[in-house]
């Protein structure tokens, strides 16, 4: 119960703090708190997506970056062509995600272990050359947004604290989504699929259809990411689908605490402050981020949440 009350406390207190970010943001006159907790919400949204396939379905998807980018240039090619409604872009850019995610899934899904994160992550990489080959929405240099989503007047998102708000919203909105899911009968077999494909297999239950069902909700998820990433910088590049930034993704959710509902959260956090903080000192910030990351992994089993538990315990 004690190890119970210090996990829920922490999260907890991390929750409130997001919550009441704003407030203080405005207390203090501090802006730039409210632009970089904008990018950790978005990324963590992205994070928790990944963590329902990996943490709770074990298929280890090495290309999750890619649906961040179909989401934002969705947006920003809608807007180049002048399509500026939210009711409009929005729909789109989750579309896309879940078209791409349900093409990757019913081909990666056929392989394993090694062989499934090579596919993800050649088919991120296709994505990505696919962009910079756009010279019409930039190329290589990425599209600039240069008017934020239109949603008619119910809500204005160049405005700091209502942009963030919704970013907030989308993330409760997932986890909740992602409570449902994996309490449900059909996160229940996809957990079992995690345990033991075989025997789930043996007693017939349909493994590649569920196991495709929830890649393409996690790809559809990360595609909502995108759409608001795009938003937040006012710029969408290709490099947001490089693989570089699924290793992001990866490590935050097993910082964190891969399997857990609110690790994913915890995990973005403590990565974006720690790259934030570190890249202030130093240039070479990376040097010191790595073996940080390294120690937390090897010593830390279960991530934060982990140790949260296991420091409850003690």
């Amino acid at each position: 119960m004690k190890s119970l009350s210090v996990s829920k406390a922490v999260t907890a207190l991390m929750l409130a703090g997001l919550v009441l970010l704003p407030l203080y943001s405005s207390l203090s006159g501090n802006i730039f708190i409210m632009t970089l907790f904008t990018r950790i919400v978005i990324l963590a949204l992205a994070a928790a997506s990944l963590n329902l396939i990996m943490g709770f379905g074990g298929m280890m998807s090495f290309g999750h970056a890619a649906y961040l980018g179909i989401g934002g240039y969705a947006v920003g090619m809608l807007a180049q062509e002048g399509v500026g409604s939210g009711f409009i872009q929005f729909p789109v850019a989750l579309a896309a995600s879940a078209i791409y995610a349900l093409v990757i899934g019913a081909l990666s899904l056929r392989t394993r272990g090694v062989y499934f994160i090579m596919i993800t992550l050649a088919f991120a990489q296709m994505a990505y050359y696919v962009a910079s080959g756009l010279a019409r929405y930039g190329g290589d240099d990425g599209l600039t947004v240069y008017k934020r989503s239109d949603f008619s007047g119910l809500i204005n998102l160049s405005d700091r604290t209502q942009f963030y708000y919704l970013c907030l919203a989308c993330l409760f909105g997932v986890i909740f989504l992602i409570w449902r899911i994996v309490n449900s009968r059909f996160g229940l077999v996809v957990q079992g699929l995690r345990s033991n494909e075989q025997r789930m297999q043996a007693i017939g239950f349909p493994a590649k259809r569920y196991q495709l069902v929830c890649f393409v909700i996690s790809g559809t998820m990360c595609g909502l990411a995108g759409a608001l990433l795009a938003n937040n910088t006012d710029f969408v590049s290709p490099a947001v689908m490089y693989w570089t930034r699924s290793g992001d993704l990866m490590v935050m959710v097993i910082l964190g605490g891969m399997g857990t509902l609110f690790g994913p959260i915890m995990g973005a956090v403590v990565f974006l402050l720690l790259e934030e903080f570190l890249s202030q000192i130093t240039e070479y910030w990376a040097l010191i981020m790595g073996p940080l990351l390294l120690l937390i992994v090897l010593f830390g089993r279960g991530g934060i949440m982990g140790m949260l538990g296991r420091a409850g315990r003690g």
